[in-house]
C-alpha cells in the first residue's frame, strides 16, 4: 500500500486513480486526491489546494465546487490534464490560458463522470522546478516504469532527487490535513 493509499485509508471509503487510469472505482461521489505540478509560481512545495473548480487545457470548466474545508489547505482551480507537464514555459502558458494553480492526471477524468465531489492536491513540484526521472518513470496506468525512472535520473540526477523530495514533503502535507 502506498503512502497516499494510507492516508487516504484514515479518511473513508477510496478508489485508486493513478495518472488518468482507474482501478476498481466504487460507485458514488469521489474526491480526487493526491499530488499536483504547480503552474503558478506563487505555491511552494507543501501547499495543499482544496479545489472549488476542476478545468481542462481550453480552460473550460469541467466542475465546480465548495472546498472541502481541509486545514490547512487554500481554495484554487485544477486543471485536469491528460499528460505529465513538466516543461516551465508550457506550465506558464496553461496558468496564463486556464487560470489554473496546479495540474494533475485524474481529477479531470473524475470530473467529466460526474461523480467528483472535492479535490484536495499538494503540490509536489513548481514551474521553475521540473520532474525529471520522475515524469519519465510514471506510466498512465499509475504505475511505476523503473527502467523509465532510471533513465531519468541518470540523465538529470539532481533534478529527480528534487523531484522525489518535493514528492515526499507533499504527501507529509497531505497527512496533515484535518
Amino acid at each position: 500500500m502506498t503512502f497516499e493509499e494510507r492516508i487516504a485509508r484514515r479518511l473513508g471509503r477510496t478508489a485508486i486513480v493513478g495518472l488518468g487510469a482507474s482501478k476498481g472505482v466504487p460507485e458514488g461521489r469521489l474526491v480526487s486526491f493526491g499530488l499536483a505540478g504547480a503552474l503558478s509560481g506563487e505555491l511552494p512545495v507543501g501547499t495543499v489546494i482544496d479545489a472549488t473548480r476542476v478545468v481542462d487545457e481550453s480552460g473550460t470548466v469541467l466542475w465546480e465546487g465548495l472546498p472541502l474545508g481541509a486545514s490547512p489547505a487554500r481554495t484554487g482551480t485544477i486543471l485536469g490534464a491528460s499528460r505529465i507537464v513538466d516543461d516551465p514555459a508550457e506550465r506558464a502558458r496553461l496558468h496564463a490560458a486556464t487560470g489554473a494553480d496546479a495540474v494533475d492526471m485524474e481529477s479531470g477524468a473524475l470530473a467529466r463522470s460526474g461523480r467528483l465531489a472535492g479535490c484536495l492536491r499538494a503540490i509536489s513540484d513548481t514551474p521553475t522546478h521540473r520532474l525529471g526521472g520522475v515524469a519519465q518513470g510514471a506510466t498512465p496506468d499509475g504505475g511505476v516504469d523503473v527502467l523509465g525512472f532510471l533513465r531519468g535520473f541518470v540523465r538529470e540526477p539532481a533534478v529527480t532527487v528534487r523531484a522525489a523530495r518535493g514528492a515526499r514533503r507533499a504527501l507529509r502535507s497531505l497527512e496533515g490535513l484535518a
